[in-house]
Parts: structure tokens; C-alpha cells; sequence
């Protein structure tokens, strides 16, 4: 593996003061499993970035398709898998425990893949569009695009909630178009059409196929794996667990408290830094003090 270069990475410390803080007992193991693989990529990424991102011109034009299962799971920075992986922990815990762990690990599985597609389309499309090549030549990577897909899936599950964007209620179902234009005259600096990919495929499974054609996919595999056994699939997906087998522990439920996505990430921050400034400054001090 490539091995990053090392220097202070205080996103990293916040992502995992707030793991510790929600308690790994209390996540979900797709997505822990999920969380721990982003951050094992941060640390010891497979490539450089420029050799892990998805583009036209160097997925599509030079037929280098493993870049559509690196790219998501790779980060720019500590600042950049922080954010993508707060939000994973509040969307994973409510799908995952809606959903069930193996149909949740699937809809990731698919999600992760399709959304690459539908960018490498986009971008072929603005192409030529605007009569503009370097649309081929933006290359992107991070989890930005499952977790916008995520989003569409939550708000499908939960269509009534208000989100608070900039102090703004906004209604569910159109939340996740008003955070994709907020988030760009913000950060002016991300990918917008990474963003609008994920929307897109997670519109896709709500409301179009996927969700139908990934249903038949895996009784297709069930029925070929398993010819003494019927595997049922309910609405809501084929899973190990459902939300009447898998407990919750109260703690979990009782952690988003009903708060927006940005009201818990707001949480999150306050809290990781609070827990940074008790816990690691005295570590580093005892560390400063072994190596004086």
C-alpha cells in the first residue's frame, strides 16, 4: 500500500473521539465495518489520490475500471473523511438498523459502484454539452456521493421531517437538493457533479428500478446458493436482521434525540473537540514528557 506522509491530522482524532463517544457497541457492524475501511484507506491508501480517482479520461478513455471501486472509499484530507464519515454514522445507524445489516452492506455495495457510473455519464454528457474536454479530466474521490444517495433513501423512509439548512426548514424530500447547492457556494471546491450522481442514484432506487432489479438479483443468487430454502424478501429488503430482531440499544436511539443531520453534526464537532481537548492534549503532554 501507498503509505500517506504523516503529519497532524486533527479531523482524524475528531472522527475517532466521536466513535468512542457514540461507543462501538452502539454502531452497527456494516457500517462500522464500513467506517473502519475508510479510514484504514486514509491512513494506508491503496495508491495516490491521482491514481485511485474517477474520470472520464482515466477511468473511461484508458479502461482503468478498478478506479470506480477505489474512488470511494478514498479521501483529499483528515477534514474531508471527517464530515463524510459524522454523516455516515447518523445515516448508517438509522438505514442499517431499518434495512438490515446484509441488505444494507448490498444497497453500500451498489451504491458505491452505480455512483461512479452515473458520474463517469455526467461528465461525458456535460462534455458535450459545453463543448468542454476538461470535464473528462475532473477527477474525484470520497464517499460524498454513496452518503447524498443515503440521504434520498432517508428521506423516502421518513418524508414529513423538516431539515434546518442554515437555519432554514426545509422539507425532506427536497433537502438533499437544497444541502447540493449549499454545500457548493460553501465549499465552491467540491464536486458538484459527484453530489448530484449520488442524488440520482438514490432517486434511482426510490423511486425507479434499482431497487427492484437489486432484489432480483439476490433471489437469483439465493435460490441458486440455497435450492432447499426459500429466501423471503420484505419491503423494506433482504436482511439478516430487521428492526424487530436487531436491538438498539437505548443509548443509540436516544442519540440523535430527533435532530436535523446538521444539528448532530454540529453536536459532533462540539463534542469531538471537547473530547480532544480532555483526552489527547494530556496524552500528548505525557508523551512530550517521556520523549523531553
Amino acid at each position: 500500500m501507498y503509505s500517506r506522509r504523516r503529519g497532524v491530522n486533527l479531523g482524524l482524532f475528531l472522527l475517532l473521539s466521536k466513535l468512542f463517544q457514540v461507543g462501538f457497541d452502539n454502531i452497527p457492524p456494516v457500517t462500522l465495518v464500513t467506517m473502519a475501511l475508510n479510514i484504514v484507506l486514509f491512513l494506508s491508501p491503496i495508491k495516490p489520490l491521482f491514481d485511485v480517482c474517477i474520470s472520464v479520461h482515466e477511468t473511461w478513455n484508458r479502461k482503468d475500471w478498478k478506479r470506480l471501486f477505489y474512488s470511494p472509499f478514498h479521501h483529499a484530507d483528515d477534514w474531508h473523511l471527517y464530515f463524510n464519515m459524522v454523516s455516515m454514522l447518523y445515516k448508517g445507524i438509522r438505514l442499517e438498523q431499518r434495512l438490515g445489516s446484509r441488505w444494507f452492506a448490498y444497497l453500500l455495495s451498489v451504491f458505491s459502484l452505480m455512483t461512479g457510473v452515473v458520474y463517469l455519464l455526467l461528465e461525458m454528457l456535460l462534455t458535450e454539452l459545453m463543448s468542454d474536454h476538461s470535464y473528462k479530466m475532473q477527477c474525484a474521490v470520497g464517499f460524498s456521493g454513496v452518503l447524498f444517495a443515503l440521504k434520498v433513501v432517508n428521506s423516502y423512509y421518513n418524508p414529513g421531517s423538516i431539515t434546518y439548512l442554515m437555519g432554514i426548514p426545509v422539507r425532506n424530500q427536497y433537502a438533499c437538493w437544497a444541502e447540493l447547492v449549499v454545500i457548493h457556494l460553501v465549499a465552491p471546491g467540491t464536486s458538484f457533479v459527484g453530489h448530484l450522481s449520488g442524488i440520482l442514484v438514490g432517486l434511482m432506487y426510490t423511486k425507479g428500478p434499482l431497487k427492484d432489479l437489486m432484489k432480483m438479483c439476490a433471489e437469483g443468487v439465493s435460490s441458486s446458493n440455497y435450492t432447499r430454502q426459500q429466501t423471503r424478501f420484505s419491503s423494506q429488503g433482504y436482511s439478516g436482521y430487521n428492526a424487530s430482531s436487531y436491538h438498539t440499544p437505548n443509548n443509540r436511539t436516544n442519540y440523535t434525540g430527533g435532530m436535523t443531520d446538521e444539528e448532530q453534526l454540529e453536536e459532533a464537532i462540539h463534542a469531538s473537540l471537547n473530547d480532544y481537548e480532555r483526552n489527547i492534549f494530556p496524552l500528548i503532554k505525557k508523551l512530550e514528557n517521556i520523549w523531553i
